[in-house]
C-alpha cells in the first residue's frame, strides 16, 4: 500500500440538518426525504440506498409535509403557506403555489393520485386537483376551529381524516362536510393536559382510524360510528408520526424518545380468524424525535432531529442470510462537501449558506509508522465567505492553484479571484457572470487551472476560460435531443483534453475539450455513478457505481480496457459489494499508474492492478496489524485491495503530492454534542 504522511482534518464543523419529512414511492421503490432548512432528498432503494438526487433548501422554506401523488410526481407543503412541485428531471422547483390558509401543516394524495389534500393553519381543508402540467384548485372542506395537524383518506377515496387539536374529524369528500368529531382524552398517565395534539392520522379499508398523539397514545376509532374501539399507552411523550403498510397488516410509529414501535395484525389465536393489533417490536436506533417514519415492503423507515436516517428490514419480509437484512443508517450526504487546492495545501468546506478556507498545518518532527506527529504551525482559518440572499449553496470549488473559488445557489453563480499577499488575502468578485450557469449541480476546475467547467440542471456543460479577474465563455456542451436530464458529476484528465460528464441515470459522456465535441458515450448501466476520475497519462475513465461495481474504460480505445473486463469476468470480493457507503471520490498517484485510490464514509483503499485479484476465500481486509516485517511484505502482494479503515467517518480523502495524503474525518459523537439535549430518561439505578 505504501507509506504515507497523513493530515487527518476534524476542524470541518458540518451539523447535517435534522429530518422532518419522509415519503415512500411504492411504484419507483424511491424514499424522498425534507429536511429542517427545506432541502429534499431522493433515495433510490432499488440501487442500494444511494442519494440520487437532492433539492437544495432554502432559509424561508420550513417544510412540514412531503408527498408522491400520480406516480412520479413529487410534492411538499410548509410554514410559509405554499404547495411546491419538484421537477424530478432538471432538479428544480416547477412552480409554487400559495394555498392562502396560511401555514400548511399537513398533506396528503388521494389513492388514485388524482387530487391532493393540505390541512391549514386556519382550521380549513383545501382540496386540489392534479392536472398535467399543475395543480389547481377546487373546493374547502367544512372549517375547523383549530389547526389540521394530520391528513389521511380512506383506501377507496369516499372519506378522509383529519387530526387537529383535542379532536378528530371525519370528512365526506363528495359533500366536503364533517361526519363525525372524535373527541381524544386529554389524560396522560393519570394527569389531565391542557391539549392533546393529534400528530398522525391512518385510515383503514375497514373503516379504522388509527391516531398517534402528544399524550404518548396510539388510538383505535371507528369512523362509522365516532367511537374509541382501542388505546395503546406507548410513551411517557410525544408519539409523532404513523406510517402504514399497504398491506395494512402492520404499521410503525416514531416517538419523542427516539423509540420506533411495530405494530402487527396478528391473529388471536392459531386456529382463529379474528385478529387483533399487538404491540411486537421496539427499535431504539435514534437519541432524539423521531420526526417522520415509512413503511415498505420489507422494511421500516424513520428520521428524526438527530439526522439520521435509519432503514431497519423487517426479518419475516427478506431472507435472513442475505445482505439486504442489515441495519442501514444514513447521515452524510452521498456528495462531496470539500474540495483541495493541492499546491497551496488549501482545504475547501462547503455548509449551507457560507464556505470556509483552511490552510493545512505543517510539522518538522519525523517518526516510525503509526506515530503522531505534533505540529510545528497549526491549521490556519484563512477565509470565512457568506453566501448573499436565502437560498442554500449547492455546489463548490476551488482551483488547483488555490487562486479561484467558484459556488452556485438556485438562483446565482458567484466566482471569486484570491490573491495571497503574505499572511493576507486579498478578494476579488467576478462581475456579470451569465445566467444560464445558475442552479449549476457541479463545478471543476481544470488541472492547470485556466478553465472552468460548469455542470447545468438542464443536461448542458459550459465550458468557461479564466483570464486574469475575468472570464470568457467557451463552448456548451449540449444534451442529446430529447433528454433533459441533469448532470450531476463531473471530471477532466490532467492534461486538459477530456471531460466525463455523468448524470442521474443516463450514461457517461466523454467530450474532447480541444475539439469541443462529443467523444463517445460510455455505454449506460443500471445503477447510479457515485464518482468517476480519469487517469493521467493513459486516459482512463474510472467509474464507481451505486452498488460498488468499478468500471475502468479507454477514453482513446472508447472500450473497457482489460483490467476492467477481468475483473468484471472473476467478480468483486462479496464483502466489498456489501459494503453501505457509496464511493464518493477517485483519485491517482502521480508515480505509480497502476494505482488506484477511492474512499467511501469507512474505507480508503488503493487497488493495485498489476497485482492478482481476491477471490471470495480470499481475507479481503485483515484488521490486525502486522507482527513483522515479512507479515507486512506478505499483506502488500497478497491482492490487489489494500483497505484502511483507520479514518472514519471520512468526507474527503486525497493525495497532495506523492508522500502526503490528507483525510477530512467527521465523527459522529461531535455531531451529536452539537444538537439540542434529548428527553431525559431515568434509568433505574440513577
Amino acid at each position: 500500500m505504501g507509506e504515507f504522511k497523513v493530515h487527518r482534518v476534524r476542524f470541518f464543523n458540518y451539523v447535517p440538518s435534522g429530518i422532518r419529512c419522509v415519503a415512500y414511492n411504492n411504484q419507483s421503490n424511491r424514499l424522498a426525504v425534507s429536511r429542517t432548512d427545506g432541502t429534499v432528498e431522493i433515495y433510490n432503494l432499488s440501487a442500494n440506498y444511494f442519494q440520487e438526487k437532492f433539492f437544495p433548501g432554502h432559509e424561508s422554506r420550513a417544510t412540514e409535509a412531503l408527498c408522491w401523488a400520480n406516480g412520479q410526481r413529487l410534492f411538499s407543503a410548509g410554514l410559509n403557506g405554499e404547495i411546491i412541485e419538484y421537477d424530478l428531471q432538471a432538479l428544480n422547483i416547477k412552480y409554487a403555489m400559495d394555498a392562502f390558509g396560511g401555514p400548511i401543516w399537513s398533506m396528503a394524495a388521494s389513492p388514485s393520485g388524482s387530487q391532493l389534500l393540505v390541512g391549514c393553519e386556519d382550521g380549513s381543508v383545501k382540496l386540489f386537483q392534479i392536472t398535467p402540467d399543475k395543480i389547481q384548485f377546487e373546493r374547502n372542506f367544512d372549517r375547523q376551529k383549530s389547526r389540521i395537524l394530520s391528513l389521511s383518506w380512506h383506501p377507496a377515496g369516499t372519506h378522509i381524516a383529519a387530526g387537529s387539536i383535542d379532536y378528530i374529524s371525519v370528512f365526506d369528500v363528495k359533500s366536503g362536510s364533517t361526519i363525525h368529531k372524535m373527541l381524544v382524552d386529554r389524560q396522560y398517565m393519570g394527569v389531565s393536559k391542557r391539549k392533546c395534539i393529534i400528530w398522525g392520522v391512518a385510515f383503514l379499508s375497514d373503516g379504522t382510524v388509527i391516531s398517534v398523539d402528544s399524550a404518548g397514545k396510539v388510538q383505535f376509532w371507528d369512523s362509522a360510528t365516532g367511537t374509541l374501539v382501542k388505546n395503546h399507552l406507548i410513551a411517557n411523550t410525544d408519539v409523532q408520526s404513523i406510517a402504514i403498510s399497504d398491506q395494512e397488516d402492520s404499521f410503525v410509529v416514531g416517538t419523542a424518545e427516539g423509540t420506533v414501535f411495530h405494530f402487527q395484525l396478528v391473529s388471536v389465536t392459531s386456529n382463529s380468524s379474528e385478529k387483533q393489533w399487538v404491540r411486537t417490536k421496539p427499535f431504539q436506533h435514534h437519541t432524539h424525535d423521531v420526526r417522520a417514519v415509512a413503511h415498505s415492503p420489507i422494511a421500516l423507515i424513520s428520521g428524526g432531529t438527530d439526522t439520521h436516517l435509519v432503514i431497519r428490514p423487517l426479518m419475516e419480509k427478506v431472507e435472513v442470510k442475505n445482505y439486504d437484512a442489515a441495519l442501514r443508517k444514513i447521515t452524510f450526504p452521498h456528495r462531496r462537501l470539500v474540495s483541495c487546492a493541492k499546491k497551496k495545501q488549501l482545504l475547501l468546506f462547503q455548509f449551507a449558506h457560507h464556505l470556509e478556507l483552511w490552510r493545512l498545518g505543517s510539522t518538522v518532527a519525523t517518526g516510525k509508522n503509526g506515530d503522531t506527529l505534533p505540529l510545528s504551525k497549526n491549521a490556519d482559518h484563512l477565509l470565512h465567505l457568506k453566501t448573499k440572499g436565502p437560498e442554500n449553496i449547492i455546489c463548490s470549488c476551488i482551483s488547483p492553484c488555490g487562486s479561484w473559488i467558484a459556488y452556485s445557489t438556485a438562483s446565482r453563480f458567484f466566482l471569486y479571484r484570491l490573491n495571497y499577499e503574505h499572511d493576507n488575502i486579498n478578494l476579488q468578485r467576478v462581475s456579470k457572470m451569465p445566467a444560464f450557469l445558475r442552479s449549476a449541480l457541479q463545478i471543476l476546475f481544470s488541472e492547470d487551472s485556466t478553465k472552468l467547467f460548469v455542470a447545468s440542471n438542464q443536461g448542458s456543460v459550459h465550458v468557461i476560460r479564466l483570464l486574469e479577474g475575468s472570464f470568457k465563455h467557451l463552448h456548451t456542451f449540449q444534451p442529446q435531443s430529447g433528454t433533459v436530464e441533469s448532470m450531476c458529476l463531473l471530471a477532466v484528465s490532467p492534461d486538459g483534453n477530456w471531460l466525463a460528464a455523468s448524470g442521474t441515470s443516463a450514461g457517461v459522456h466523454v467530450y474532447n475539450v480541444k475539439q469541443l465535441k462529443l467523444h463517445c458515450t460510455v455505454p449506460a448501466y443500471n445503477f447510479p455513478v457515485t464518482a468517476l476520475a480519469i487517469a493521467p497519462n493513459t486516459n482512463n475513465l474510472v467509474i464507481a457505481h451505486s452498488d460498488q461495481q468499478v468500471f475502468e474504460y479507454s477514453i482513446p480505445d472508447k472500450q473497457y480496457t482489460q483490467w476492467s473486463r477481468t475483473i468484471q469476468k472473476q467478480g468483486f470480493h462479496h464483502l466489498w459489494l456489501q459494503r453501505d457507503t457509496p464511493i464518493t471520490h477517485i483519485s491517482f498517484h502521480p508515480k505509480r499508474p497502476m494505482h488506484i485510490l477511492l474512499h467511501d464514509a469507512y474505507m480508503f483503499c488503493i487497488i493495485d492492478k498489476s497485482l492478482p485479484l481476491p477471490n471470495d476465500k480470499t481475507l479481503l481486509y485483515n484488521p490486525l496489524p502486522p507482527t513483522n516485517e515479512s507479515d507486512i511484505i506478505r499483506r502488500r502482494t497478497a491482492h490487489a485491495f489494500k483497505i484502511s479503515k483507520k479514518y472514519k467517518p471520512l468526507l474527503f480523502m486525497d493525495l497532495l503530492d506523492e508522500r502526503t495524503l490528507v483525510a477530512v474525518e467527521r465523527p459522529l459523537d461531535d455531531i451529536i454534542a452539537q444538537l439540542p439535549p434529548p428527553i431525559k430518561k431515568k434509568k433505574f439505578g440513577t
